[in-house]
């Protein structure tokens, strides 16, 4: 858990508090991608003591993606040039 404060601050950076919850809203115009995996645009994210969730609605779907901190490779942030 060496990594956990780095990349509470990166996800910290990326998202806001959701006003009301212990979840955050990711900020706009700030996309996240984790382990090289799927982009995420619009997710709210907890970030647990032992993991992560990003929660995202497609389709009509909620889609809950779980990352343990430990596994955590990379954190890609992007966002436009202003």
């Amino acid at each position: 858990m060496a990594l956990k404060p780095t990349w509470e601050k990166i996800l910290e950076y990326a998202s806001s508090p959701l006003h009301g919850t212990l979840s955050r809203k990711q900020r706009k115009g700030v996309k996240l991608q984790i382990n090289g995996g799927d982009v995420f645009e619009n997710a709210q994210i907890f970030l647990g003591e032992d993991f992560v969730r990003l929660t995202e609605i497609k389709d009509d779907e909620t889609i809950n993606i779980y990352f343990d901190w430990e596994k955590l490779e990379s954190i890609k942030t992007l966002s436009q040039t202003e």
